[in-house]
């Protein structure tokens, strides 16, 4: 199950649902990591049942800043985040 995770205070999100966005069209792809210049949208198939959010969703992504077999750590606009696969 993928997880995003921000890295100045910890907070984000899981799920088995992860897709990019392109903001222009408002079009997205199921992906398995962030994409350069979309919005990586994380979450579940189904509403978070005992949650108070059903995914977590980035402004775009600016640049990939290190990339393992496990995760991915990238920058978007407002923050830095560690994606784990």
């Amino acid at each position: 199950m993928a997880r995003i995770v921000r890295d100045r205070d910890g907070e984000g999100y899981f799920g088995s649902r992860v897709e990019a966005i392109d903001l222009e069209t408002g079009k997205y792809e199921f992906v398995n990591g962030p994409v350069i210049g979309k919005c990586l949208k994380v979450g579940t198939m189904t509403a978070g049942m005992f949650s108070k959010r059903d995914w977590w969703c980035t402004t775009p992504v600016l640049a990939i800043l290190e990339s393992t077999d496990d995760s991915v750590r990238f920058k978007t606009k407002n923050s830095t985040y560690t994606f784990y696969r």
